[in-house]
């Protein structure tokens, strides 16, 4: 099936990524908006699960990153916010398992 590709208007980021996520030519604004909390909260935890005292960080933004990822992959409408959701829960997924590993959710707070 082929689909007519719309030139950006502008060079900006924000446009792009948005004409990428919304490949169907309609706006998916909670979907997109998933998709990115997604990966940024991926990103939160993989980067975090590098440093062992940062396992409550890390576990938790897996855990919320897997979850909203999740929901957020069952909403999807595109390819592309699919793509960023499996790149974000796989990051979450990572972060998350790390932190479990360095400490878990409430390791050391509650005994």
């Amino acid at each position: 099936m082929a689909q007519a590709v719309r030139p950006t208007t502008g060079s900006r980021l924000y446009q792009r990524v948005l004409s990428t996520l919304n490949s169907d030519g309609r706006p998916h604004p909670v979907e997109n908006t998933l998709a990115v909390v997604t990966l940024v909260l991926g990103l939160a935890a993989v980067i975090a699960a590098f440093w062992d005292h940062l396992h409550l960080l890390s576990s938790w933004a897996g855990l919320v990153g897997i979850l909203v990822g999740a929901f957020g992959q069952y909403r999807s409408a595109t390819t592309a916010e699919r793509f960023f959701f499996i790149i974000g829960m796989g990051l979450a997924a990572i972060g998350f398992y790390l932190g479990m590993a360095h400490g878990g959710l409430f390791g050391g707070v509650v005994s």
